[in-house]
């Protein structure tokens, strides 16, 4: 098994760990990743963009002038596409951009980008992080400590808790700093990791997980 430093919020290190190789240490799967990606990206389209046809803009129900012997061109409607006001043609309309992807692709997606932030030397674990209230500075001082205060950091958190939820807070109003929870607080099992993403780790220069949720993804993504 891969072995990775054991830090504190000071920065200190306080021993190593070993972390599974089949989570944090394949070989990357970038066609997967670049699939699911796209899959998150387009799914979170809003799909609402929306334009009128010439039927659906008000007016227009006479016509214009009559069809012949005014030495001008026809006209049905002043609603017509080429006329101003008018509507719009093979425009946008409300549409569904939903793709899916199967559970041992989003598996593999997920350890990917993993395994790739590991071999690159930009995975940290921090045995835990918890703070009493929300605080911005306080979150600053972990990103000094932790040498990381000016990159796009990446925060896991392995559950939902008031402790860890101030945490949340404390980094939401620092640029490039997001902390995200690991599992989805709605499930009653508690062994899922929708909170966790590929966009989100990729779009991460460093990504920071604490020992549990290491534990815990290899938990979910093990199996």
């Amino acid at each position: 098994m891969a072995r990775i430093a054991l830090l504190n919020i000071k920065g200190e290190q306080i021993g190593n760990i070993e972390i599974s190789d089949e989570v944090f240490n394949i070989e990357p799967n970038y066609d997967v990743m670049w699939r699911y990606v796209d899959m998150q990206l387009t799914n979170s389209r809003a799909g609402t963009a929306s334009t009128k046809t010439r039927g659906e803009v008000a007016g227009g129900g006479r016509k214009p002038w009559p069809q012949k012997h005014t030495g001008r061109a026809r006209q049905g409607s002043i609603r017509a596409i080429h006329w101003r006001h008018g509507g719009v043609a093979h425009g946008p309309q409300p549409r569904n951009y939903l793709k899916r992807m199967n559970k041992k692709m989003k598996r593999l997606a997920l350890k990917s980008a993993l395994s790739v932030r590991f071999q690159e030397g930009n995975l940290i674990v921090v045995s835990d992080i918890r703070f009493d209230k929300p605080q911005t500075k306080q979150m600053r001082e972990v990103l000094k400590a932790l040498g990381i205060a000016n990159e796009k950091v990446l925060f896991v958190i392995a559950k939902k808790e008031e402790a860890y939820e101030n945490v949340k807070l404390s980094g939401r109003n620092i640029p490039g700093v997001k902390v995200i929870l690991a599992n989805n607080p709605n499930n009653n099992n508690g062994d899922n990791i929708d909170g966790l993403n590929v966009y989100d780790i990729i779009n991460a220069s460093k990504v920071v997980l604490t020992e549990g949720t290491v534990r815990k993804i290899e938990e979910v993504l093990g199996k």
